[in-house]
Order: C-alpha cells, then sequence, then structure tokens
C-alpha cells in the first residue's frame, strides 16, 4: 500500500515538483503533500532555505528513506540500539537528530528535526 501512495503522490503532484528530503534546500518544494489515500507529510524550512525539520500522519508510515534523505542513516543506527523495546513510540535524540514515530493500525504519526538547521526563534514544538 505504501507504494501505491507513492505511486499516487508522484501522479497527484507532477513532474518537477516532488519533497525535500531533511537537510536539503527547499527548491521546487511543496511544504505540505496530502497523498490522495490520506497521509499528511509538513516540511518546515528555514530563512535560509534548509527544511530543518519533517512530520507526517495518516493511514500509512511515509517512505523514510525519502523524506529523511541523508538523515535516514542516523534513523537505521539508532533504532537498532532500541530493537528490545516493542509496542510503543520510538523516540530517538542523539546527536543533531531528533526522530519520534507512533500509532496503531490505520493512523501513524511521527516527526523528525535537526536542531543545529532550526532558525533561532524557533522551538522543537513547531514541527508537529
Amino acid at each position: 500500500m505504501r507504494t501505491f501512495c507513492g505511486v499516487l503522490l508522484i501522479l497527484a503532484l507532477g513532474a518537477g515538483q516532488g519533497w525535500a528530503a531533511l537537510g536539503d534546500t527547499e527548491a521546487s518544494v511543496l511544504h505540505q503533500i496530502n497523498c490522495p489515500v490520506g497521509v499528511v507529510v509538513r516540511e518546515y524550512v528555514s530563512p535560509a532555505g534548509k527544511v530543518f525539520g519533517v512530520s507526517w500522519q495518516g493511514p500509512f508510515v511515509p517512505d523514510m528513506r525519502q523524506l529523511l534523505g541523508s538523515y535516514f542513516t542516523h534513523l537505521q543506527q539508532y533504532a537498532q540500539a532500541q530493537t528490545a523495546h516493542h509496542g510503543g513510540p520510538l523516540i530517538i535524540q542523539k546527536d543533531d537528530f531528533v526522530f519520534s514515530s507512533g500509532g496503531h493500525m490505520r493512523w501513524y504519526h511521527g516527526r523528525a528535526y535537526v536542531p543545529s538547521l532550526m532558525p533561532t526563534n524557533v522551538s522543537a514544538e513547531v514541527v508537529r
């Protein structure tokens, strides 16, 4: 179903538009992306044009590799350390990377941000 959502998202957005990954620039980025099957992805961009945070909610978890970009390796590395923890949200606060994801069948939500990329006058609570 995630692949279906991805295909529909590409068709809905058309060529030349898409999402930027965490830490990338905002060139040609929509700041809120609504997938036809109900997933909403929000990107938070600094005045310098860097995506400092992303959030998501909906019936499916979006493609984390696409959403997190180069920070996906952080998720892989830190999530492995929490493999013994089952049932409940996944929360990672390491180095310059914050990630939380939780939910239940048909309703997932989460957020990720890079504190060093956040504008000085913005708090982490903005990424929701």
